[in-house]
């Protein structure tokens, strides 16, 4: 599987999903935001959209990225069936973008966060049965929303990849850290091809860091 990580202008983690990716012997292609050109890439690879600021995080998060040339391709790269992963600004862009349902708002504390939390495999992932996994998390619009229905239309259709816990695994809104609807800390979407969620795995993939639990959510994955 050959990886290409989207580089938009306010990018801060290509670099970091770069090194993790190439640390699991991945063939990785760095793709700039203006270019579109995605025909190297079949639908056995993966696209990355990395965590930052893409465009200054004007207007709101991955409102502008969502329109620049490489995006359009992606969507297309997506509704082909191509394999499709954002990270925390990356989902933000494909929520932006219609290719995940829902929102990423303001934590509800109205602060940036920058720590550790704790995941569990939820729904979608449930048949592996992994966790609780820590890995960092660093932004300010973090809190997933959608409203009643879609909510229990994501549940249903068991699109939840994973939910905040405490390092036992239990899941409560106190765990939470940005007030996420049902805890929710990433999904993917109905087909099964495109990923999102707001904690940072290619942070947790280095042995000398001292957790390689992002490891194991690109195995959950399947995408590794």
């Amino acid at each position: 599987m050959k990886f290409g990580i989207v580089v938009f202008p306010g990018s801060n983690c290509d670099r970091d999903m770069e090194l993790a990716l190439q640390q699991m012997n991945k063939d990785v292609v760095m793709l700039w935001h203006k270019d579109s050109d995605l025909s190297s890439f079949s639908t056995n690879d993966c696209i990355v959209l990395p965590g930052g600021f893409s465009y200054g995080d004007y207007l709101r998060c991955g409102a502008i990225a969502r329109f620049s040339p490489m995006m359009q391709s992606v969507i297309d790269f997506a509704n082909k069936g191509g394999k499709v992963l954002g990270i925390c600004n990356g989902f933000q862009i494909l929520c932006e973008s219609g290719l995940l349902p829902g929102v990423l708002l303001q934590n509800a504390n109205q602060q940036f966060i920058c720590k550790n939390v704790w995941l569990k495999s939820d729904g979608a992932l449930n048949d592996k049965n992994a966790g609780p996994l820590q890995i960092p998390i660093a932004h300010g619009e973090g809190r997933y929303y959608a409203n009643e229905v879609l909510l229990d239309t994501i549940e249903k259709n068991n699109l939840v990849l994973f939910r905040y816990c405490n390092g036992t695994g239990h899941i409560h809104k106190s765990y939470c850290p940005n007030g996420a609807e049902r805890g929710i800390a990433g999904i993917r979407n109905l087909h099964g091809n495109v990923y999102g969620m707001m904690p940072h795995p290619e942070r947790a993939a280095n042995i000398t860091l001292g957790n390689v639990d992002g490891i194991k959510v690109f195995d959950l994955l399947g995408i590794n």
